[in-house]
């Protein structure tokens, strides 16, 4: 009795630490490990070890992510590297391990939706601090600084912008679904009050090209063709707009396109277009030297270092590219298998019963797909965890019933 009383209670401690990573995510980095730190606690302590395994067996999301993870894990068997980067790489990944515990404590319907409810308030509490800070309100502050010129939230830049995006998608698939009139409006109203910050606030410009994809889906998959016409209407007026009226917006494109034009190849540049650029070409350099598997995990600080040495170049830790990084370290068998995770997730978005779910997951799929282009997400603590806590969250709902072929001959 006493057992079943603590995994019982271990149980919902659990449930409820995963909830609060709804609202510790876009907000905290310490409140995050002090979560996970509970939730694997929580997990030990409940015993539910059968029901992970058939959740690893039943998932195939939750299958990927472990190949994934496995891999890398792998990679530290081979190649050379600065001393410590082995497990200080495999560490960033390691919230892909989540992915199952995460699962197990989801599958409570209520806890889906509370933790739902718990993003949706730190997504909206993030836009408001960023309006405050456009406002020029909390300059003077110590709890959160934030200057005019840099209105972000709660996170940097590209952090801030794809949660906000998200969270913006999110309500506009919130006020699909709901009949009744009055949150419809309230979640239109979150839904437009979001874009317009990454778009007219926000510095990030992965979070403008992930808002865009984002509203593209939802629009075709809502509207069909009607949809294809709507968002092309709205995507050319918010952009006409915005570089006409918002002074940040009007910046940024200006610099992408002014940086892209000066960049020359093999000249060393300072410019975050002309940096990406030249950890691109000298990433691809270091992978045709190690295809298959790469040169081991946390190999690509010392790798890349050895592949700029007699150019003046900037030497990175990071190539701002997930794929590349990856690829780096595990080759394009660890790039594979990223792609794979990807695709299972696409698919198994598919099978969902609930198109709330359905294309909440796609659109995971497609930010993060996209994102990946242009920064090593799911090293970077806050956007790993929240895809494997979204992951997890989304699959762990109900799937579609297969017809019964009983009986039939």
């Amino acid at each position: 009795m006493r057992y079943s009383s603590i995994a019982s209670g271990a149980a919902t401690a659990g449930r409820w630490s995963v909830i609060a990573l709804g609202l510790s995510i876009p907000i905290s980095v310490a409140l995050d490990n002090l979560l996970l730190l509970a939730v694997a606690l929580a997990w030990l302590a409940a015993g539910n070890y059968r029901e992970t395994l058939t959740v690893i067996r039943e998932n195939p999301v939750a299958q990927a992510a472990l190949v994934l993870f496995g891999l890398l894990a792998l990679g530290l068997a081979y190649g050379s590297r600065n001393p410590g980067d082995g497990l200080h790489y495999l560490a960033k990944y390691i919230d892909l391990l989540f992915v199952p515990l995460f699962l197990v404590f989801f599958r409570d319907a209520k806890t889906r939706e509370r933790a739902l409810l718990t993003f949706s308030m730190a997504a909206v509490a993030s836009v408001i601090a960023s309006h405050m800070a456009f406002m020029n309100i909390l300059a003077t502050g110590s709890l959160l600084p934030r200057e005019q010129i840099y209105a972000t939230g709660f996170k940097g830049s590209i952090t801030h912008s794809l949660i906000v995006a998200f969270a913006a998608y999110l309500f506009a698939l919130l006020a699909r679904q709901d009949r009744n009139r009055m949150r419809r409006i309230g979640c239109i109203a979150l839904a437009l009050f979001a874009a317009h910050n990454v778009v007219f606030m926000g510095f990030g410009r992965t979070g403008y090209l992930v808002l865009a994809i984002l509203f593209l889906y939802f629009f075709a998959v809502t509207l069909g063709r009607r949809g294809l016409i709507m968002i092309a209407v709205i995507a050319i007026t918010t952009f006409s707009t915005a570089y006409v009226t918002s002074s940040t917006f009007h910046q940024r494109m200006n610099d992408f396109s002014q940086q892209l034009m000066e960049w020359k190849p093999g000249k060393r540049s300072e410019t975050s277009v002309g940096l990406r650029l030249e950890w691109y070409t000298a990433s691809l350099g270091i992978i045709r030297a190690h295809p298959l598997i790469g040169a081991g995990t946390g190999s690509f600080p010392a790798e890349y270092a050895r592949a700029v040495a007699d150019r003046d170049m900037v030497a990175t830790e990071n190539p701002h590219n997930e794929y590349l990084l990856i690829a780096v370290q595990i080759g394009l068998l660890g790039v594979a298998s990223l792609v794979y995770l990807f695709y299972r997730q696409w698919r198994a978005a598919g099978q969902l019963e609930q198109p709330l779910f359905r294309d909440l997951a796609r659109g995971l799929v497609l930010m993060f797909v996209v994102g990946c282009l242009f920064n090593s997400l799911l090293v970077d603590h806050t956007e790993g965890l929240l895809f494997a806590w979204m992951s997890a969250l989304v699959f762990a709902a109900p799937v579609r019933q297969q017809p019964s072929t009983e009986g039939v001959p």
